[in-house]
């Protein structure tokens, strides 16, 4: 029999998944309902409210990625971490001339990788969440199929959207045709692939999971295209990431030990804030002493930062999406 502290283990660990999980679905309700409000209310060129919530999507997501030398290396040297976060941002920063400087390949590049990541990384979420459950996985197809529309769904579908090609076109000129004509291709490829995966979550009887696509959907279709990815990868993504990180931090399993759900989650997100805290004091210092205020172009920048991070963020967490998923 099962002693009271041995249940309490998969117990705190599910109130920590099934708590991000319903917090990013309905985060992301929200985003569909406000810009379904503020689309009528407010002329379609507005930015203040989709800079408003594009931020504090971003801020809730930020700290997430900056774990990575915690779960690579938990009890390394300090020359060996340096060392580490040194190569980190060198590929980060190459990414970012890629999109940046290089032809457009190297932006279909970086792109691919980020939706590879992101279906990968939600698809992962969904496979511990089982583990922990101690539920049957789902039938690889479904999952196989979860992972890629996870992905697509939330890169392809706004980037085809007429105002991010403008927004990219300021980032880079290159990036004015980056889909050679091919944008109504794409998005109807996209639509397919997210219809097919949703059926095939309810043919497998994973009707939640189900509820997941459809609610990326809306999101990606119906709110601008900058709420829509930073929605995503702030509130859904990021977090998501963040409970799978909770089951390979020391503190956080300390925490699961006593069944202590919060402080488990808390371990797992406070040592990522100084990222977030740097990244609005940046954000500040381009208010106060720019020319210009926040604008569109300046947030598509700085997802241009976010999809590049997000490269040598894969690479990372390989071995924890694998290890989830096979």
């Amino acid at each position: 029999m099962m002693s009271k502290e041995g249940a309490s283990k998969p117990v705190a660990k599910i109130r920590v998944f099934d708590g991000i999980r319903t917090f990013s679905s309905f985060a992301v309700g929200i985003a569909i309902l406000l810009s379904t409000l503020f689309g009528f209310l407010f002329q379609s060129e507005s930015m203040g409210w989709q800079v408003v919530i594009a931020l504090l999507a971003l801020a809730i997501g930020i700290p997430h990625g900056a774990l990575d030398h915690l779960v690579t290396l938990p009890r390394s040297r300090p020359l060996k971490m340096v060392l580490f976060i040194v190569v980190y941002i060198a590929i980060a920063l190459i990414a970012v001339w890629a999109i940046l400087e290089w032809n457009v390949y190297g932006f279909y590049l970086v792109v691919a990788m980020s939706a590879l990541h992101f279906g990968i990384g939600d698809a992962a979420f969904l496979a511990e969440r089982d583990r922990i459950l101690g539920r049957d996985r789902s039938p690889r197809l479904a999952q196989v199929l979860y992972a890629l529309a996870g992905g697509v769904t939330p890169v392809v579908i706004p980037l085809v959207n007429e105002r991010s090609s403008q927004a990219l076109a300021a980032v880079n000129p290159t990036l004015i045709d980056w889909d050679g004509g091919l944008a109504d291709l794409f998005y109807w490829v996209a639509i397919a692939l997210l219809v097919t995966a949703i059926v095939a979550q309810l043919v497998s009887k994973r009707e939640r999971d189900a509820l997941d696509l459809i609610l990326l959907g809306l999101l990606a279709i119906l709110s601008p295209p900058l709420i829509a990815f930073a929605v995503y990868f702030g509130t859904w993504h990021a977090m998501r990431h963040t409970a799978r990180l909770t089951l390979n931090l020391k503190k956080s399993q300390d925490a699961y030990e006593r069944g202590d759900a919060p402080r488990a989650l808390r371990s797992a997100v406070i040592p990522g804030t100084p990222a977030l805290f740097g990244t609005l004091a940046v954000a500040a210092g381009l208010v106060l002493f720019g020319e210009n205020n926040f604008s569109d172009d300046f947030l598509w920048l700085l997802l241009v930062v976010i999809w590049a991070l997000t490269v040598p963020h894969m690479m990372v967490t390989a071995k924890l999406d694998r290890g989830a998923l096979l």
